[in-house]
């Protein structure tokens, strides 16, 4: 029997999860074994995974899961450097370029694991199939307009936390900007036809906030792009990759320029292909913005787990999302998992 064993997110201020009870009911039902970690954060109330029939483990305690269990988790494991025997899932950030990827990659192969990358679990055209990214649009627009609306009151943008819906931040964020006594800001989204650029443009259009949206077409001749330091706002929204254009160099940092927040929701500073190189590590909920240009001011927004300041939202639409591909496990060997595999080989080749 195909074991799925859903473990407690151990990163900090992450409270999604990739499989609601009403997913795990429907993979026990297709004849799966579901055990469900115990968690002191999960947004998602560990009754529901009761009731489903889902066994229930103590938290933390993948690490002593049977060996033929598939560990399933969304943000990082601790960097202990303990070799990893087991099969997961997980973002793993490890085959971009990511300086620490390599780190992870060692443990699996010294453990004998395989990586089954969230990331590149893609259809046969390369789409993925699952994916948070709009609501990591929808929360980076938001913070960013927050860096952008602390600017206009003589401050930087303080701490953000968890909401218990998009309504209430909705709130909280036009209480913000209206206290500015100023217009709304104008926005560039680059990367607005995917998942993450519709999000971002949604929240801002939502803010009342005129939104100029350009992808693929828009940015081909490789720059440079003067339409995006006219903007008072600019989020990047694309997956960075080889030959992905710089959008704003490091000498835009001196150039006369309308723009003064950046929201890197895509969020690859250490990646070689990062298209925002004016930043060089991620900013945090503790501290939303980064300065990096004082006259005049430009912060830049980089938080790399985005969507779990909308939890509840966020993980109901990824694990409806992943499901039909989560009911596949009983064969690794093809389909989804079976291309996933083949990228973690590649990516582990001696």
């Amino acid at each position: 029997m195909t074991h799925l064993w859903v473990r407690a997110e151990q990163r900090l201020n992450e409270d999604r999860v990739g499989l609601t009870p009403e997913g795990a009911q429907a993979l026990m039902q297709a004849g799966l074994k579901v055990t469900i970690e115990q968690s002191s954060v999960r947004a998602i109330p560990l009754q529901g995974y009761i009731d489903a029939g889902c066994d229930i483990a103590p938290e933390n305690s993948w690490p002593q899961a049977p060996s033929d269990a598939i560990i399933f988790g969304l943000k990082e494991l601790p960097e202990d450097g303990t070799p990893l025997p087991h099969r997961h899932i997980m973002f793993g950030h490890a085959y971009k370029g990511q300086h620490s990827g390599k780190a992870l990659l060692d443990r699996f192969k010294a453990g004998g694991g395989t990586l089954y990358d969230l990331e590149y679990l893609v259809e046969e055209n390369g789409r993925r199939v699952a994916a948070f990214g709009y609501w990591a649009g929808y929360a980076g627009a938001a913070v960013t307009l927050k860096t952008w609306a602390a600017q206009k009151v003589g401050g930087s943008c303080g701490p953000v936390g968890v909401y218990p819906s998009k309504d209430t931040l909705l709130a909280e964020l036009g209480a913000e900007l209206d206290a500015t006594g100023t217009d709304r800001p104008t926005a560039m989204v680059i990367g607005a036809m995917g998942r993450v650029g519709t999000g971002a443009a949604d929240l801002c259009e939502a803010m009342g906030v005129t939104v100029t949206k350009w992808d693929m077409a828009e940015t081909a001749n490789g720059g440079p792009f003067p339409e995006i330091l006219a903007h008072d706002l600019f989020l990047n929204c694309i997956f960075a990759r080889p030959g992905t254009p710089v959008f704003v160099p490091r000498d835009a940092l001196d150039a006369p320029r309308q723009l003064s927040a950046i929201g890197d929701v895509a969020c690859d500073p250490d990646s070689d292909y990062n298209p925002v190189p004016v930043y060089d590590r991620a900013t945090t909920w503790e501290a939303p913005a980064l300065r990096v240009a004082t006259d005049p001011v430009l912060d830049v927004m980089a938080i790399d787990n985005l969507p779990s300041m909308l939890p509840v939202e966020s993980s109901q639409d990824y694990s409806a999302q992943l499901l039909p591909s989560l009911l596949t496990l009983v064969d690794l060997e093809t389909g989804v998992w079976g291309r996933a595999a083949a990228t973690f080989r590649d990516h582990t080749k001696d």
